[in-house]
């Protein structure tokens, strides 16, 4: 991650929030105290932002600065909200193909995935605030770029995103090898959320009990498993040429 996007100091940290910027992750020094650092623990609640609580040892690997016990990564990207991405595409004409990616925590997985992503129209890409890969510099550049083309939604839940996207009539898709539900019989056609998960456990098994369907890779090979950003490339090209 570039230099530029990190910051470090209970001030410098309270100052970006109260200037707007966009923060992609906050780690905070577990155990500590005191009217500032309760402070900063206030503005970032009250800005939805969930920051992690890490021992000492985690803050000074990310700088060797006096960093207080607390060190934040500032987005290059705004953060879109999810309801009003999907409601501007439905006003567009469009039928919304949106992209959840569970726990997806490899930046070069993740900025690949955002590559195929972008080439296949995708309207937005939603992450979890917690336990994905960082919206860095790195990211972007093995988008190409890609990152900055598709907004790019966070959630505190990803259950939340997806009773959100059902009420607004999308089909939940997860993709999954536990399934007897070919892609080609998945509803790709219909507006709809394809939701990866990580790349080794898979989508979470309570977000696929919540699905409207599953979509298997067909394979002919002994190996029987994909890396998870050729997997969302197949699927979200399966979605393509079901729209035609």
């Amino acid at each position: 991650m570039a230099n530029d996007q990190l910051i470090y100091g209970l001030r410098p940290i309270l100052q970006a929030t109260q200037d707007e910027k966009t923060i992609d992750k906050v780690f905070l020094q577990k155990g500590l105290g005191g009217a500032l650092y309760s402070q900063l623990e206030g503005t970032l609640r009250d800005q939805g932002i969930a920051p992690k609580y890490v021992p000492v040892e985690k803050l000074n690997r990310l700088t060797r600065g006096n960093h207080q016990g607390a060190v934040a990564f500032l987005s290059p990207v705004d953060f879109y909200d999810l309801e009003e991405v999907i409601t501007k595409t439905v006003e567009a004409g469009k039928k919304p193909l949106i992209l959840a990616l569970d726990r997806i925590t490899d930046v070069r997985n993740f900025g690949a995935i955002a590559r195929s992503a972008e080439c296949s129209g995708v309207d937005a890409i939603i992450l979890p605030k917690n336990d994905s890969a960082p919206v860095s510099a790195d990211a972007i550049r093995t988008s190409t770029g890609a990152l900055l083309e598709i907004p790019i939604c966070k959630v505190n839940h990803m259950k939340d995103a997806i009773f959100l996207a059902q009420s607004l009539g999308l089909k939940i898709i997860a993709g999954t090898e536990k399934s007897d539900t070919s892609m080609y019989d998945a509803p790709f056609q219909e507006p709809c959320m394809l939701i990866m998960g990580n790349e080794e456990t898979g989508v979470h098994k309570s977000l696929i009990q919540l699905a409207d369907a599953k979509a298997l890779i067909p394979m002919r090979g002994h190996i029987n498993s994909l890396n998870v950003s050729v997997a969302t490339g197949i699927l979200l090209f399966e979605a393509v040429r079901q729209r035609g």
